[in-house]
């Protein structure tokens, strides 16, 4: 796999992330990542102020005291820069680790606050089941905006090559672990907004782009734009000249509905209409979404936000 994370400190980090997560998988680790609001109400719960459990840790990111990790789990917390000394006295785990099917995942831990946060949740399990409904097996793929690599990485199996690309360095780096700890072959991961580092052509497109409109501009939530849908159709327009013949485009994300009109499926159709394209299917996932971002000053006039996903192939 070509990494290209430039430092030997980096190499050791990324190191103890993919030997802390065999050690998860070894003790039969398991967990579901929810959305922030469910985890939010979940760790508000009495008795769910600290952890008692490998999961409180590494799932509910909960603060943890002495006897709850065992010691080499502390250690490569520590080896990896992970490890957040609280001031009572407890710590925290920088990362969380998420299963997705067979797959083990590393990302940022709750609540994903920072500018550089790698997020993984519900879109990540809906955008990786979408990517099953494409038959067929592929020589090239790219994974645009990757964040955790999870995209790429579950059609890797059938893919002789995979691009994970993004502008963010941490999720290149938690891509990179993901990549080795789940054995994936042929998988580069590159620097790049979208595709303006990436080279050739590809037989699958793939993107799960930030969809809102963030007033905190968090790089895995703003998607530009009055109401977060310019990075979306950035995305179609830049990739239909990079598919191969026959190729196809999947775009997982999200739409804001005003007055009962998709604002980006109106934005879109220009687009797919002018592009060289055989087919090209729409269709909305679920019909509301984010129901608390439309209290936001974005959002006004917004009557919901809804999922969406575009499958387009190249004639």
């Amino acid at each position: 796999m070509d990494g290209g994370n430039g430092s030997g400190g980096m190499e050791v980090k990324e190191a103890a992330l993919v030997a802390l997560g065999e050690v998860l998988r070894a003790r039969g680790y398991s967990f579901t990542t929810v959305t922030p609001e469910t985890h939010r109400r979940v760790n508000a719960r009495p008795g769910a102020k600290q952890a008692h459990s490998v999961r409180d840790v590494f799932g509910w990111s909960r603060p943890f005291g002495p006897g709850v990790l065992e010691p080499r789990m502390v250690a490569l917390l520590e080896e990896a820069g992970a490890l957040v000394d609280c001031k009572d006295g407890t710590h925290r785990s920088r990362v969380r680790f998420s299963c997705l099917g067979a797959g083990l995942y590393v990302h940022s831990a709750w609540p994903t606050s920072e500018q550089d946060a790698v997020f993984f949740g519900p879109d990540t399990y809906r955008f990786c089941a979408l990517l099953q409904r494409v038959p067929g097996s592929f020589r090239r793929v790219v994974d645009l905006g990757c964040g955790s690599g999870a995209g790429g990485l579950s059609v890797a199996a059938r893919s002789a090559e995979v691009v994970l690309a993004d502008l963010n360095p941490l999720a290149l780096e938690y891509s990179r672990v993901n990549a080795r700890l789940n054995g994936a072959h042929g998988v580069q991961v590159v620097h790049s907004d979208l595709l303006r580092d990436v080279s050739g052509r590809f037989d699958l497109i793939m993107a799960n782009p930030p969809y809102l409109a963030d007033t905190d501009k968090r790089t895995y939530r703003d998607g530009g734009g009055t109401h977060g849908t310019e990075l979306s159709v950035r995305i179609v327009r830049e990739s239909v000249e990079r598919l191969e013949p026959g190729g196809t485009l999947v775009l997982y994300t999200g739409a804001p509905v005003v007055d009962g009109e998709d604002l980006l499926r109106t934005a879109l159709e220009p687009v797919w209409r002018e592009a060289p394209l055989a087919e090209v299917r729409y269709e909305e996932l679920d019909p509301d979404v984010f129901g608390e971002e439309l209290e936001k000053a974005p959002y006004a006039g917004v009557e919901r936000i809804a999922l969406v996903a575009l499958m387009a192939r190249r004639g």
